[in-house]
Formats: structure tokens, C-alpha cells, sequence
């Protein structure tokens, strides 16, 4: 054996070792919490560390890509070209460095969040949250559709008891809406279209270029394509969208984790793993089928900005900015070029940051206040003013403000829009924009420019209305643990804008 081979075998072996580690240390996490839950602090401990091992070898797996090193292993053959399989890619790194250190942060709050308000059933919650996370290392280093699959449905179940993690009967009601839909949708869709893939193709690999067959008419490629998407049921299209604003019930730690690290995220990372390596991005150009799911995203974008509008509960608003905004990342992608899907990536990242800093915000003010409405947001600067402005920078970056990360991740998509002439991409942002400042927006002013209610001014005056009774008692931020979250979250906003140079990787990964 030469000897460049030899090192390089031994080097591949390294980076397999690192991403075992990545996908076991979450299990160990999970059984250490279960085990040894009765040692004070145990749980946050053994969350907190974990979460920062997998942060390091994750970070190191990407320095080996980068570097020219990979792997490809399949553990066991299931059907004839089929199994259960692993590699690295870029697009499956991002996801795994996005839900690796979102982990971390979310550890931290969840401290400050579940003593804040005296939560039950703690070690239950830290230990499904590992199992999770190990799930969405699972999705993410996937080598094809059967893997992805089994870590798709596995994330499902894992994060149910999240979901009815308060055992009441609106969260058992939840939980069924939650588990009924994306148990639904991935059987009935997206099991469907991996069947009929592997009719047409023999395997399930993710390739790049994509590995369908070139005779399949337009039609076909159609079908297939709506069967995918409805499928992937994570990713909130209309109409498998109302789980999402269900699955509300829960902790808002488990919403964050939901909406910013996990379930969502493993939906449109599924949408855009199957459109570049399954159909193939050349391959979708040469059809009018995609058109088709941009309109879909489109028209889900603009349901969703409405239906935020008209929520008068925080969470709920939010929940339903997070089905428009992932709707961005799935358009992005329909417009099938190098730049639209380099986008997509970047908004992937984006959200990610904006989303879990507008829910840390939600669950630090029902922390300190046990407010949850919109119009008890009035004057809430005065005694949160930490907690608000981060709100207020999640909430720049969802409508895509300066000096976001927002603003970027939608300049590339409307740079892909026009790459391709697409005014109806064009339009959809446009409108989809100032729906969002439009629910956003007047919860900021009246935060910061509206006297708290029942405030008392030097005057001695009291504001006349229903709430007079309450008096501003000062400043009332949130437990420390829950504000070291949300501004090392808030940040990133402002920190990933330097990240945006790197997109020239993804230009040239994809030909572009």
C-alpha cells in the first residue's frame, strides 16, 4: 500500500472515530441524567458538558472536511443497495454545528427556565432532549433516504414527551395533533416517495447531481417531488402546518428547541438534502415541477404572516412566523440554482439564531411576569429592558433589518429570485416583509415607547385602565442562566453576518 494511502485510510478512520463520538455522547448523556438525576445538579451538568463535547468534535469534523477528509460507512445492508449509512457533507455539517451549539445554549437556559418556575418532571425533559439531539445528528450525517428515515420518525417519538411534557390535557391534546400529523404525513408521503424512488433509481443515496433516472417524464417528476415535500411534514407546508402552533403547550425551552434546533430544521434540511441529492439541482431546472412547490411555499409564507398577525398569544404568533419563515428556506431552494440554495443554507442559520432568541425572550418574560399575551407587552422594556432588546433583535432579523444577520440571509434569497427572474419569488418576499414588521413591530413600540401598565408617573396620575391595580415594581429580569442564553443567542445574530463571505463555498460546491 502506498504510503499517501495509508494515511489517508488512517485519517478517514480518525474522522469516523469523531463523528461516532458526535452521535454516541448524546445516548451516554441521556443514560448519565437517568442514572445519577438524584445528584444535585447532575442533570444540568451532565447536559451542559455533553453538549459542549459534541460543540468540539463536531467543530473538528468540519476542520477535517475542509481539509479534504471524509467518510462513508454503511453498519448494515437492509435491501440490496440500501442501509443503514453515514457520511459528511456540507450541508448536513451546517445542520450539526447549527443543533450542536443551539444544544449548549438551550442547556444553559433550560437551568433558569425549569427552577424559574419550578418545573416537574426535570430529568425526563434533560434526558429526551439528549435523545433528541442524538436523532438530529442522525438526520444530519444520513448517506441516504433509509437513514434518514429512521432518525426522522425516531425524532418524532423522542420529542412527543416534550410536547405533553406538563401532562395537562391541552397538552396531551397537543401532543396528538403534534404526533397525528408528522406520523401521517412521513407514512403516507414521504414513505411513499422513498418507495417509489428506489423503484425508479435502486438506491436511496444521496449523490450529488441527484440519482433519478433521466427518462421520467415532467408529470412524474412532479408527483414525486409534492409526494417528498408533503411528506417531510417537519418543514410546516400548508396544509401539515398545524402541529407546529399545537405543539405550543410545551416549555418554551422545547419550543425553542422545536422551532430553532431540531423538528423544524430537520424538515427543510430533508426538503433541500432531497432536492440537491436526490433530484439533482441541473436535473430540476430542465422541468417546470418545480414551480410548483415554490407557489406552495409562496402561498404558505403569506398564510402563515396572516395568521401571526391575528394571534394575540406570544408563543402562538411566533409559532406561526416560524411556519412563513421556513416556507423562505423551502422557496429558496424550488428556485433550483447554486445561489438560491446557498441561500437557503444561510437562512437555515439565520432562523435558527433570530427564532430561539424571539422564544428564549416569550419564556424569560413569563418567567419573571408570567405574561404570554401581546397587549401585556406594553412598557415590559422598563422592567425587562435586557430581555427586549434581544427580543428586538430577533425580531429585526425575522423581518430582515439592519444590522441582522436577517437582512443577509434574505438579500441572498432575493439575489437568487432575480439570478432567475422570478418576480413571484420577488413579490412573496416583498409582501411577506411588511407582514412581518407588521407583527412584530407594534409589540416593539409598546414595549419601549408605551408606559407599563398601571405605571405610576412622577405626577402621582395613574393611567386609566383595567390593569391600574398593578404597579411597576422595576427592573425584573429573568434568572441569570436564562439571560446568558438569550444574549449569547442575540449575538449570533449580529456575530453571523461575518459568515456570509463563506457562501462562496457553497456557490462552488453546487457549480455555481
Amino acid at each position: 500500500m502506498e504510503p499517501d494511502n495509508f494515511f489517508k485510510i488512517a485519517e478517514n478512520f480518525i474522522v469516523f472515530q469523531t463523528f461516532l463520538i458526535v452521535i454516541v455522547v448524546p445516548v451516554f448523556c441521556a443514560l448519565c441524567i437517568s442514572l445519577f438525576h438524584r445528584f444535585i445538579f447532575a442533570k444540568e451538568f451532565f447536559s451542559i458538558f455533553s453538549s459542549l463535547v459534541v460543540v468540539f468534535f463536531n467543530f473538528s469534523l468540519v476542520l477535517f472536511f475542509l481539509e479534504g477528509s471524509s467518510f462513508n460507512v454503511e453498519l448494515i445492508e437492509v435491501f440490496p443497495n440500501v442501509g443503514l449509512s453515514f457520511h459528511i457533507e456540507p450541508i448536513g455539517l451546517v445542520f450539526s454545528s447549527i443543533a450542536s451549539l443551539l444544544w449548549f445554549v438551550n442547556s444553559i437556559y433550560s437551568i433558569g427556565y425549569l427552577r424559574g418556575n419550578s418545573e416537574q418532571n426535570q430529568t425526563r425533559f434533560y434526558a429526551y432532549v439528549s435523545l433528541s439531539i442524538f436523532a438530529v445528528m442522525g438526520i444530519a450525517f444520513s448517506s441516504n433516504l433509509f437513514t434518514f428515515f429512521l432518525f426522522y420518525e425516531l425524532l418524532t417519538f423522542l420529542t412527543y414527551p416534550l410536547v405533553t411534557h406538563n401532562g395537562s390535557s391541552n397538552a396531551k391534546k397537543g401532543g396528538k395533533i403534534y404526533l397525528g400529523i408528522l406520523l401521517f404525513t412521513s407514512i403516507c408521503f414521504l414513505l411513499l416517495a422513498i418507495c417509489i424512488t428506489y423503484s425508479f433509481a435502486g438506491t436511496l443515496d444521496f449523490s450529488k447531481g441527484g440519482i433519478l433516472p433521466n427518462e421520467l417524464s415532467h408529470t412524474e417528476i412532479m408527483i414525486l417531488l409534492l409526494i417528498f415535500c408533503f411528506g417531510v411534514g417537519k418543514a410546516a407546508l400548508f396544509p401539515f402546518h398545524g402541529w407546529l402552533p399545537a405543539a405550543m403547550v410545551a416549555p418554551t425551552p422545547v419550543s425553542a428547541l422545536l422551532h430553532a434546533v431540531a423538528v423544524v430544521k430537520a424538515g427543510v434540511f430533508g426538503i433541500i438534502k432531497i432536492i440537491v441529492y436526490i433530484f439533482g439541482i441541473s436535473y430540476l431546472q430542465e422541468v417546470t415541477a418545480i414551480s410548483i412547490l415554490t407557489v406552495l411555499a409562496g402561498f404558505t409564507i403569506i398564510f402563515a404572516s396572516y395568521k401571526a398577525m391575528k394571534s394575540t398569544n406570544l408563543k402562538q404568533r411566533l409559532a406561526y412566523s416560524t411556519v412563513s419563515q421556513l416556507s423562505y428556506i423551502t422557496m429558496a431552494a424550488s428556485l433550483a440554482t447554486p445561489l438560491a440554495i446557498a441561500a437557503a443554507i444561510f437562512h437555515l442559520l439565520s432562523h435558527a439564531f433570530g427564532k430561539i432568541t424571539l422564544f428564549f425572550a416569550a419564556g424569560s418574560i413569563y418567567t419573571s411576569l408570567h405574561k404570554t399575551e401581546i397587549k401585556e407587552m406594553r412598557g415590559i422594556f422598563y422592567q425587562m429592558p435586557i430581555t427586549m432588546i434581544c427580543f428586538s433583535l430577533g425580531a429585526f432579523s425575522m423581518i430582515g433589518l439592519p444590522p441582522t444577520v436577517g437582512l443577509l440571509s434574505k438579500w441572498f434569497i432575493i439575489t437568487g429570485a432575480v439570478d432567475v427572474q422570478d418576480f413571484f419569488v420577488l413579490s412573496i418576499l416583498i409582501l411577506s416583509t411588511i407582514l412581518n414588521a407588521s407583527y412584530f413591530l407594534p409589540i416593539i413600540y409598546d414595549a419601549f415607547f408605551r408606559k407599563p401598565l398601571g405605571y405610576e408617573m412622577h405626577t402621582g396620575k395613574k393611567e386609566s385602565n383595567e390593569f391600574y391595580h398593578y404597579r411597576y415594581l422595576g427592573n425584573s429580569e429573568a434568572p441569570i442562566f436564562i439571560l446568558i442564553a438569550i444574549m449569547s443567542t442575540a449575538t449570533g445574530i449580529l456575530f453571523i453576518t461575518l459568515f456570509g463571505g463563506h457562501m462562496s463555498y457553497f456557490l462552488n460546491y453546487f457549480g455555481g
